[in-house]
C-alpha cells in the first residue's frame, strides 16, 4: 500500500469520526413538513417567544395580554424584529441548535431586563450590555448569596447544555442555498428598516425615549432595546457649519469673561446627594416626624427649589454629566450614558476645567468604587486633579443594613481636599447611602422614622428603609455645612438629588413637581441673595457661575445668556455636537482639554517600617492605609494582607530576605479587583538595616 493511500484513508478515518454519517430521521414526513413551512413555524416561536418575553418584562402574563391587544401593530411588529434574528439559523446545517441558541439569546435578555426591574425602574438597555463588570459590583446589593449562586450554576447548565447540543443536534440534509439565503436576509432587513421608518412616522413608535421606562411599556422591549444599541450619540444638526457655530457664540449678550483673580471667590463644593428628594412631596405618606428638619431649615434661609434631571430611579451619572458639563441629555440616545461611551474616548470642557483656569484645584469624591461608570477614566478626562474614591476611605466598613457605605463618611475626605492646597478649591462630591435596592421587610432595628401611608406593609417598609437613610443623609448635609463654616474660609456649597427612588413613582403621587424633579439647596457664608425657583440640572452650575461673577466655558455661558433665545433648544444641540462629535469650530477646530494626571486619593499613602512578629509574620506600618490596600511581595499581590489600622497591615506566611521589595498597592472594590495605584516600592533590608 502506498503512502498516499495510507495518508488517504487516515483522512477518510478522521473526517467520519468528526462528522459521522448522519442517521435517518425517524419520522422522515415529519421533517419534511417542518422543513416546508419552516418560516411559519419560525414566526409562531417567535409570536410566543415575545409574548414570555413582555409577560417577564412587565412582571404579569396577563399585562402582557393586555398589551398584545391594545398595541397589537406594535406587538406584531416586535415578533417580526425577533423573527428577522431567527432566519440565520437558514445558514447552519444544524438549525436546532441555532434556533435553541437564538431563543435562548432572547430569553436570557428577557430574564435579565425583569431582574434589573425588580430592583429599578429603567429597563435593561445598550449600554447595561457593555457595563457587565460594573454589573457584578453591586449585584450582592440585589441579590443575596444564595441567590447568586442559583444564577451562577444555571448559566453554568446552560453552557453545557448548549455544548451537548452543538455536538447532538441533527444536522440539516438538503441543500443550504446560503447566497440565496444570505441575500433575502439582506432584503428582509432593508424590508424592515423601511418599516420601521414607516411606523415611526405614524407614530406608532418612537426614536425619542422622553421617559425610556414608559418608553419599554408602549414600544417592546426588542424595540427599544434595539434603539439603546444602535442610536448613540448626538445627530448632526442640519446645515451644521463653522458660520453657523460662529453665529451662535456671536448671539452671547457681551458679558465681559471672568478675570484670573480669583482672590475674592470662595471655595466651591457641589454634593450630588443619591437619590435625594423630598419625601413630604408624596401625597399619601405619613411620617413619625420630620425625616429631613435640617433640609427644611435651611430652604428657609438660603436659595432651594426643585432639580430637574434626566433619569428616574436609576441614571446617577446622566444628572453628574449634566451638572458637570451644561450639557443636556435630551440629544442623546436612548438610555446613553456619556460616561461610557463618547467621554471614554475624548477629554471636554467641565466645571472642573473652568475653575482650574481661574486658579482653583479641582477634586472629586465619591464613597463608592472608583472604576463605576468609568468614573476614574472620565473625571481624568474633565480634568480634576485628584480622585478620592471609596478605596481610599478607611471607614469601608461603616455601612447601612444594604451595605452602602454611610455619606457622614465623605466630610473627612471633603476637608482633606479642602486642606490639599492653600488656594481655592472645587469638590465635587457623590454620595451612595440611600441607594436601592429598598427592602420588602422592616429591616432597620428601632428606626428613627417610621412610614404609613401605602398600601401594603412591604412598601412601608421599602420607605421606611428609604427615608431613615434620608434622615441620616439630612444630618451629614447639616454637619458638612458645619465643618465648612467652621474653617473660617469663603465657601458654597450646592446639594442636589440626582434621581428620586425605584419605587414605580407617577407624578400622581405627587403634591407637586414631577417625578424628573428632586431638590436642591445652595448654602453658602458670602451673603448670596436667597432666591425660590425652580432649575434643570444642565443649567445648575451656570447659575452658581453668574452668582459668582464667573463668565467662562463654553456650554455655561451659553447657559447664562441664551435661555430665553427661540432658538435656545437647537442651538444647544449645535455646540454639543459640534464639542463631542463635531469639528469644535467653538474651539478653533482644536481641542484645547488635555487629559489631567489624576491622583487617586489625596493623601498619599507610604510605608514607614516594617516589623517581623514571627515566623511568616510581618507589619507594615506606615500612613492613610485603607481596607482596599494589600501587601505586594516581589511583584505578588498579598490576598490574604490583614487591615489592622490605616496605619498597620499585617501579612503572614510570608519568608522576606534583604532583598525583598515591598509595596503597598490599593485594590478596586469592583469584581475586577484590579490595582488602582500603589506606593514605591521598598527593599526590605532597608527597614533592618
Amino acid at each position: 500500500m502506498s503512502i498516499r493511500e495510507v495518508l488517504g484513508k487516515g483522512k477518510h478515518w478522521f473526517l467520519k469520526a468528526v462528522r459521522p454519517e448522519p442517521k435517518p430521521p425517524r419520522h422522515p414526513k415529519l421533517v419534511q413538513f417542518l422543513n416546508r413551512y419552516a418560516l411559519i413555524f419560525h414566526f409562531a416561536a417567535s409570536f410566543f417567544g415575545y409574548l414570555l418575553i413582555e409577560a417577564l418584562s412587565r412582571h404579569s402574563f396577563g399585562a402582557a395580554v393586555t398589551f398584545l391587544d391594545d398595541h397589537t401593530k406594535v406587538f406584531l411588529y416586535n415578533t417580526l424584529l425577533i423573527f428577522l434574528s431567527s432566519l440565520i439559523v437558514f445558514l447552519f446545517r444544524r438549525r436546532t441548535f441555532w434556533r435553541i441558541l437564538v431563543l435562548t439569546f432572547w430569553m436570557l435578555l428577557g430574564i435579565s431586563n425583569s431582574i434589573l426591574l425588580a430592583n429599578r425602574v429603567t429597563p435593561l438597555t445598550g449600554p447595561d450590555l457593555t457595563a457587565l463588570s460594573e454589573g457584578a459590583s453591586v449585584v450582592t446589593k440585589y441579590l443575596s448569596g444564595w441567590e447568586i449562586g442559583v444564577i451562577y450554576a444555571l448559566i453554568i447548565a446552560l453552557v453545557a447544555g448548549l455544548i451537548v447540543l452543538l455536538c447532538r443536534s441533527p444536522r440539516y440534509q438538503g441543500k443550504t442555498h446560503r447566497i440565496p439565503v444570505l441575500i433575502g436576509i439582506v432584503l428582509s432587513c432593508f424590508g424592515f428598516w423601511g418599516l420601521t421608518r414607516v411606523m415611526v412616522n405614524v407614530r406608532l413608535l418612537s426614536a425619542y425615549f422622553e421617559n425610556i421606562a414608559y418608553a419599554y411599556e408602549d414600544y417592546g422591549f426588542p424595540y427599544c432595546l434595539t434603539v439603546t444599541v444602535l442610536d448613540t450619540g448626538i445627530s448632526k444638526p442640519d446645515n451644521y457649519s463653522k458660520t453657523m457655530v460662529d453665529q451662535i457664540i456671536a448671539d452671547e449678550h457681551d458679558e465681559e469673561k471672568t478675570t484670573s483673580d480669583t482672590d475674592n471667590l470662595p471655595n466651591i463644593i457641589i454634593v450630588q446627594c443619591e437619590t435625594f428628594f423630598d419625601p413630604t412631596r408624596m401625597k399619601n405618606l405619613t411620617f413619625s416626624e420630620d425625616p429631613l428638619p435640617n433640609w427644611h431649615k435651611l430652604e428657609k434661609e438660603y436659595t432651594s427649589g426643585l432639580y430637574q434631571v434626566p433619569v428616574v430611579g436609576a441614571g446617577t451619572v446622566n444628572t453628574e454629566f449634566e451638572t458637570l458639563t451644561g450639557m443636556s441629555m435630551r440629544f442623546f440616545g436612548a438610555g446613553e450614558y456619556p460616561y461610557k461611551g463618547i467621554l471614554r474616548e475624548e477629554t471636554c470642557e467641565s466645571a472642573a476645567t473652568v475653575l482650574k483656569n481661574l486658579g482653583f484645584s479641582a477634586h472629586a469624591v465619591h464613597d463608592n468604587e472608583a472604576n463605576f461608570y468609568s468614573r476614574r477614566k472620565v473625571y481624568a478626562d474633565f480634568g480634576f486633579d485628584t480622585f478620592t474614591s471609596g478605596e481610599y476611605m478607611d471607614t469601608q466598613n461603616d455601612v447601612n443594613e444594604n451595605g452602602w457605605m454611610r455619606d457622614e463618611n465623605l466630610i473627612t475626605p471633603i476637608n482633606d481636599a479642602l486642606d490639599s492646597t492653600s488656594g481655592k478649591d472645587f469638590v465635587f462630591t457623590v454620595s451612595v447611602q440611600p441607594h436601592g435596592s429598598y427592602p420588602s421587610e422592616h429591616i432597620i432595628d428601632n428606626p428613627e422614622i417610621t412610614v404609613t401611608g401605602t398600601d401594603t406593609d412591604a412598601e412601608n417598609a421599602a420607605w421606611e428603609y428609604y427615608v431613615n437613610q434620608l434622615h441620616e443623609e439630612d444630618q451629614f448635609i447639616a454637619d458638612l455645612i458645619q465643618d465648612v463654616e467652621n474653617r473660617g474660609e469663603p465657601a458654597v456649597i450646592l446639594f442636589y438629588g440626582d434621581h428620586l427612588p425605584t419605587m414605580g413613582l407617577s407624578d400622581e403621587d405627587l403634591n407637586y413637581g414631577s417625578i424628573y424633579q428632586t431638590n436642591y439647596l445652595l448654602w453658602d457664608n458670602i451673603g448670596l441673595k436667597k432666591e425660590s425657583k425652580d432649575i434643570t440640572a444642565y443649567q445648575a452650575a451656570a447659575d452658581l457661575f453668574d452668582k459668582l461673577d464667573i463668565h467662562d466655558g463654553v456650554m455655561f455661558r451659553y447657559q447664562q445668556t441664551m435661555q430665553n433665545s427661540e432658538s435656545y433648544t437647537f442651538d444647544m444641540q449645535t455646540l454639543q455636537y459640534d464639542i463631542l462629535y463635531g469639528k469644535r469650530y467653538v474651539y478653533n477646530k482644536t481641542n484645547p482639554f488635555k487629559k489631567s494626571d489624576l491622583r487617586l486619593g489625596v493623601k498619599p499613602i507610604v510605608i514607614n517600617g516594617i516589623t517581623k512578629l514571627a515566623n511568616g509574620t510581618y507589619y507594615i506600618s506606615g500612613e492613610n492605609f485603607t481596607q482596599s490596600c494589600k501587601v505586594v511581595i516581589d511583584g505578588k499581590l498579598d490576598n490574604d494582607t490583614i487591615y489592622v489600622n490605616n496605619q498597620t497591615l499585617m501579612v503572614n506566611d510570608q519568608d522576606l530576605n534583604e532583598d525583598s521589595m515591598i509595596k503597598v498597592a490599593v485594590q478596586s472594590n469592583s469584581s475586577t479587583h484590579k490595582v488602582l495605584s500603589s506606593t514605591y516600592a521598598y527593599k526590605y533590608s532597608w527597614f533592618t538595616g
